[in-house]
């Protein structure tokens, strides 16, 4: 066993190639529903801000520009109600999933000592990056159903996600403002994924950096960013986060001597993607028409859908077990993720990502209907 695969979980989505096969014979092609990746274009005005700042020869700098801070800052504060935002509260992120990766290394958890490790503690349903993270720094990954439930003692780093990752689950204010609290009872830092924030359904997702969740102080928090859903900017690796100014101090000098650096035309792409809503706005009426449609057809052939208020995907079980449903809806020629990927609470769902093209959209509803 090599170093590598003695530290790290197996890579889920090999499990699922033949799978892959299966729907990809299919005499229409596959309708590929199994990761989240952006499929419209990128908006225009963030395609000329990233041509225009081509010319850019020199080394950009870790903390970004003033503009590129300004932006989040603005944004923040006019889209999440935060208040009193300065740039010492903002880092640029060259993408959120290499922040998730790697910040409890960058925050110096490890193994601890001989008779007790570093806990980093995320949901019994999560984003798999989360344990990754974990076990690259050698601190020990735990999961909860109640945050406010685990043993505080070693618990250094305790991530949240709302909107839910992959089940769409969006923990209400009350919820937030009672795990906070809790967490700065126990002195435990919170790191909340926010990344689908933009996209509530059916429930409008609060951040924890809103004044009556952190009580107008971002002590012990941080919010993790993206513009890789609301503005398809996935390829871009644009992201940020936001809070505790001592926390993103550390942060910032580690990220220097890494040279975590985001490139100089991303940086002035993302200026102009917070600083229009118009492009966001048609994006959700994408996402939601495809939504609909692929939920209809889902409950109509059979599938209950629980939670899915958020995000971009559908949390769908045929009360069976998840890869008999991939199988299943693989011969259709629609791939899916299987829940367990997920956590092993997730052994009878699978996640359904809308994501797609209107026209694989439209030949997955007509599959399902057959």
């Amino acid at each position: 066993m090599s170093a590598v695969s003695s530290r790290l979980p197996a890579f889920p989505w090999d499990k699922l190639e033949p799978y892959k096969a299966t729907a990809a014979a299919h005499p229409d092609g596959i309708v590929d529903l199994s990761v989240g990746t952006p499929v419209d274009p990128v908006p225009e005005l963030v395609q000329e801000a990233l041509s225009g700042a081509a010319n850019s020869p020199g080394y950009p700098t870790v903390w970004g520009t003033p503009a590129l801070r300004d932006a989040i800052k603005g944004w923040l504060e006019k889209r999440l109600g935060a208040r009193s935002v300065e740039h010492t509260n903002i880092l640029p992120v060259v993408g959120s999933k290499e922040l998730v990766a790697w910040l409890p290394t960058q925050l110096g958890l490890g193994a601890g000592t001989a008779t007790s490790k570093d806990v980093v503690a995320y949901p019994r349903l999560a984003y798999p990056t989360y344990e990754v993270g974990a076990r690259l720094c050698g601190a020990e990954p735990v999961v909860y159903d109640d945050p406010t439930e685990l043993d505080p003692t070693h618990l250094k780093l305790l991530w949240l996600n709302s909107p839910s990752n992959p089940t769409g689950q969006v923990l209400a204010k009350d919820e937030l403002v009672r795990i906070v609290a809790w967490a700065r009872e126990h002195g435990v830092l919170i790191f909340s994924d926010e990344c689908y924030l933009e996209l509530g359904w059916e429930a409008e997702p609060v951040s924890v950096l809103h004044p009556d969740v952190c009580g107008g102080s971002y002590d012990g928090i941080v919010a993790v960013h993206s513009l890789s859903k609301r503005s398809n900017l996935a390829g871009y690796r644009a992201a940020f986060v936001a809070g505790d100014a001592a926390v993103l101090g550390e942060l910032l000098q580690i990220r220097k001597h890494g040279g975590m650096m985001t490139a100089a035309p991303v940086q002035a792409a993302t200026v102009a993607a917070l600083g229009d809503d118009a492009h966001v706005q048609e994006q959700r009426a994408r996402y939601a028409a495809r939504r609909a449609a692929l939920r209809e057809a889902l409950v109509k052939h059979g599938f209950r859908i629980e939670h899915s208020e958020a995000s971009l995907y559908l949390w769908a079980t045929r009360d069976e077990g998840c890869w008999e449903t991939v199988a299943h809806l693989a011969e259709l020629g629609i791939l899916v993720a299987p829940g367990d990927f997920y956590g092993e609470a997730g052994e009878r769902f699978v996640r359904v990502a809308f994501t797609a093209t209107d026209e694989r959209v439209e030949a997955a509803v007509k599959r399902l209907g057959q």
